[in-house]
């Protein structure tokens, strides 16, 4: 079999065999979670919309440990490339319709093709809650921004904005303090809805304004680059305009779990409940990174987490195998007598 994905790509689901693992997810956990299965010898098909997912649209990277600076296109082609040297079978540009429960999982792509597997690790991600304001899209990359922890170092002695009061923007807020000169936080609602120890320590900073009732107008830029924000008072309908260098948006994440229905057991925020070795509520199904219910939504923290459920599967396996093999057969010959 040829040690390229690309290759891989082409081949028939109609005939493919049995998967050992099918990974849903390109990004950092579903690439580490591929990696390490297929270096265990199993069948693995892991299928993306696209290889690097949301890291992709990062355009500094400066925390991936032992890589001091990098793009979020040139680590999507390294992860590309390390995959590249094993035998994974990549079905990029494509979702996943359905997913089936049983001994032996069932999942069907948008394009229809119909997989097999053992296991299944589900690494989707999530995508950061956008405002939806005139100059946000337009702008990210260039002063609009939903990591403080990824680019808040690239603002460092500038004024930037944090929208969001709940536990996450206050969060951000008290992680810029420390790096650059201002930070205004803004919540539309009268009330902010972070944990009043976290309101405290914000109200300490000399350098943290705290502006509610407030509602994000627009985001302003000149010469490819943020340069101010505007927004109204709720109370008097009054227009402001804040000149600043950056707007981190910290409204919540979105998990990218909407697919799997009522399968798995979810939070209220949609996030895939695991426990310490990435084990779902269904047997054999396992999740990680920024799906699931790990905190800290980090490139090596989800690269950490893909590696645990790749292990995990392993173990199901050498547990489970005989029955799994079983359960197979007995699907097949149900197929041939239907047929």
């Amino acid at each position: 079999m040829a040690r390229n994905p690309a290759a891989l790509q082409t081949a028939s689901t109609a005939t493919a065999p049995l998967q050992d693992v099918v990974v849903i997810g390109g990004g950092p956990a579903g690439v580490s979670a591929a990696i390490y299965s297929a270096r265990k010898g199993l069948k693995v098909t892991l299928i993306a919309d696209r290889i690097g997912g949301q890291v992709k649209d990062t355009l500094g990277i400066e925390n991936f440990i032992s890589v001091p600076q990098t793009t979020g296109q040139e680590l999507s082609g390294g992860l590309q490339a390390h995959m590249n040297a094993y035998e994974i079978t990549v079905k990029e540009h494509l979702k996943v319709s359905k997913v089936e429960q049983g001994d032996i999982k069932t999942v069907t792509l948008s394009s229809g093709e119909v997989l097999h597997s053992k296991t299944l690790i589900v690494a989707t991600g999530a995508k950061w809650r956008e405002l939806g304001v005139p100059g946000e899209k337009e702008n990210i990359g260039n002063g609009v921004a939903y990591c403080p922890h990824c680019d808040g170092p690239f603002f460092k002695g500038k004024d930037v904005a944090v929208i969001g009061g709940g536990n996450s923007g206050i969060e951000a807020a008290l992680d810029l303090a420390g790096i650059v000169k201002s930070v205004t936080v803004f919540e539309f609602m009268p009330d902010l809805k972070a944990d009043k120890v976290l309101v405290d320590q914000a109200r300490q900073r000399n350098n943290i304004t705290i502006l509610k009732n407030v509602a994000t107008e627009s985001i302003v830029a000149a010469n490819g680059k943020v340069n101010a924000l505007v927004y109204k008072n709720r109370d008097t309908g009054e227009q402001h305009e804040l000149p600043l260098s950056a707007v981190f948006v910290q409204i919540g994440l979105v998990p990218n779990s909407h697919f799997l229905g009522d399968l798995l057991e979810l939070t209220k925020h949609g996030e895939i409940v695991i426990n310490e070795k990435c084990q779902t509520s269904e047997a054999g199904i396992y999740a990680c990174g920024d799906v699931t219910t790990v905190p800290y939504k980090q490139i090596v923290v989800a690269m950490g987490e893909g590696t645990k459920a790749s292990l995990a599967s392993f173990e199901y396996l050498l547990t489970n195998g005989e029955q799994l093999d079983k359960a197979y057969a007995q699907m097949q010959a149900a197929s041939q007598e239907l047929a």
